[in-house]
């Protein structure tokens, strides 16, 4: 196992890699932490033998953070991180959250409003036939079709929504590994 795993080209190049297998999108910093289910994920992948590469908190009004690690051989794993989305963004009364603990010197604003849709709809307009699993707190709340407190209506299971290709509920470790 490497110290961290692949953020960028260079992390490739680094390594010897021309592609990498999978690569995990999350909502959060990059921390190396077991709080950090993304990161859980990876390193559970990397010891299966995949090559695991990570984009963090990806600018999601752009295509470069998406493309910078290039397209995986196998399939982009996508969660919003530790938090869901919109707690993280707001709190019970609809005012705006001036920190984020998982953003990098609590930094608000670094990921979308229901960035699970967000990040898998912008992987989908840019690798349209490469797998996505959507998973995390964000993806397991929102599986089914649920009323939405933010809108104030009833939404659709974030599959629909979303337009990945699996869900994974619960711990994804033990399911993306079988």
């Amino acid at each position: 196992m490497n110290n961290f795993l692949p953020t960028s080209q260079k992390d490739l190049k680094d390594r010897g890699w021309k592609q990498l297998d999978i690569i995990i999108i999350t909502g959060d910093a990059y921390i190396e932490h077991p709080s950090f289910g993304p990161v859980i994920i990876a390193r559970s992948l990397e010891a299966e033998g995949y090559k695991v590469g990570v984009i963090s908190q990806p600018d999601w009004q752009g295509d470069a953070d998406f493309k910078k690690l290039g397209r995986p051989r196998l399939f982009f794993g996508i969660s919003s991180g530790n938090m869901d989305s919109m707690i993280n963004h707001y709190t019970a009364l609809r005012k705006i959250r001036s920190e984020d603990a998982y953003s990098p010197g609590g930094k608000s604003g670094l990921r979308p409003n229901r960035a699970a849709v967000v990040y898998t709809q912008k992987v989908r307009s840019i690798y349209k036939e490469t797998p996505v699993i959507l998973g995390g707190v964000e993806a397991s709340m929102r599986r089914l079709p649920h009323y939405d407190y933010w809108s104030d209506k009833l939404r659709n299971s974030i599959i629909f929504d979303s337009r990945a290709d699996i869900v994974v509920y619960g711990m994804g470790e033990r399911t993306i590994n079988t």
